[in-house]
């Protein structure tokens, strides 16, 4: 299967995450393209990356989309979490933004939600995981990238905090794959082919 993205620490979290699977990235493939992310919602942008790639590869696709949604800023900047600051903000650049923006409010919760797609060209199967958290009073962890270095566990740990072990047990991503696996081995397909 082909993974539609460009972000390197996303390709690394689900190549370790779907490991009984063989993963390639879109360079292996081949592939130059970065999908424009303009639908309205993360299934709308993980559907249209999925077909788009399976469009020019012809091969079993899976894309996901993911965001930050804090509840005192209603949502924000869900959809819009890896730009709302243009493309040549750093993610420290969106981090210290977004925790400026929480320090107003006395509400820190948020949540991380992932939609997976898997697309062959006729099937199209959904996995969904929410991790729930808090926004950090600051900048804390050296692992992960995006955001995890905000978001904060029930714990107290961040997940930049987490090793790549310890996050990909319960990131949305993780959860998101944990979905779809268990709907993708359903398949006839990879009954057989799937590795206990």
């Amino acid at each position: 299967m082909i993974v539609a993205t460009n972000n390197k620490g996303k390709l690394e979290e689900i190549k370790k995450i779907l490991s009984e699977y063989k993963i390639y990235s879109l360079k292996e493939k081949g592939i130059n393209v970065d999908v424009i992310e303009d639908q309205d919602t993360f299934l709308g942008n993980a559907k249209k990356k999925a077909m788009k790639i399976y469009e020019i590869s012809h091969e079993e696709i899976i894309a996901d989309d993911s965001g930050l949604c804090i509840n005192a800023l209603n949502g924000y900047p869900g959809v819009m979490t890896h730009r709302f600051l243009g493309k040549d903000a750093t993610d420290r650049m969106r981090n210290e933004y977004l925790i400026n923006e929480i320090n107003k409010h006395t509400d820190r919760s948020a949540e991380v939600i992932c939609n997976l797609v898997y697309y062959n060209g006729s099937d199209i199967i959904i996995g969904e995981g929410i991790l729930k958290g808090f926004i950090a009073k600051e900048c804390r962890g050296l692992n992960g990238f995006g955001f995890d270095e905000i978001f904060e566990l029930p714990n107290g740990l961040t997940l930049a905090e987490l090793t790549p072990e310890e996050k990909n047990k319960i990131s949305a991503r993780a959860l998101a794959i944990e979905d779809l696996k268990k709907k993708l081995i359903k398949l006839p397909k990879y009954i057989n082919s799937y590795k206990n």
